[in-house]
């Protein structure tokens, strides 16, 4: 459906028309010109009318991501073996504390 032109839009177009009318210009060929002037006012209001819906769409998708992000972010969960080996690296580290102590009390009472 075409909507109409406001008349604020054909005063200033006709105001435009008038501003650049040339000698020998008739009130129809000027009229034209005003109704040229509407139109490309009336294109441009819906592109920027279509840019506006578009970032505004754009600005609360990311936003919505954002709040998504937040809301789904991993809580630091720590996973433990529930099985009761102990592996060889923990075996050295057991033999390791083992010898400083023996170290620290042959110093002590030797």
């Amino acid at each position: 459906m075409k909507q109409p032109i406001s008349i604020e839009t054909q005063q200033h177009a006709l105001m435009i028309a008038k501003s650049t009318q040339k000698e020998g210009q008739t009130k129809e060929q000027t009229k034209l010109i005003a109704s040229g002037i509407e139109k490309g006012i009336a294109e441009y209001k819906k592109q920027q009318k279509a840019k506006a819906r578009q970032s505004d769409k754009a600005r609360k998708q990311q936003a919505k991501h954002k709040q998504h992000a937040q809301h789904d972010e991993p809580e630091l969960e720590l996973e433990f073996d529930d099985s009761n080996q102990i592996t060889p690296v923990v075996w050295g580290l057991i033999c390791l504390l083992a010898l400083s102590w023996l170290c620290f009390a042959w110093y002590i009472w030797g």
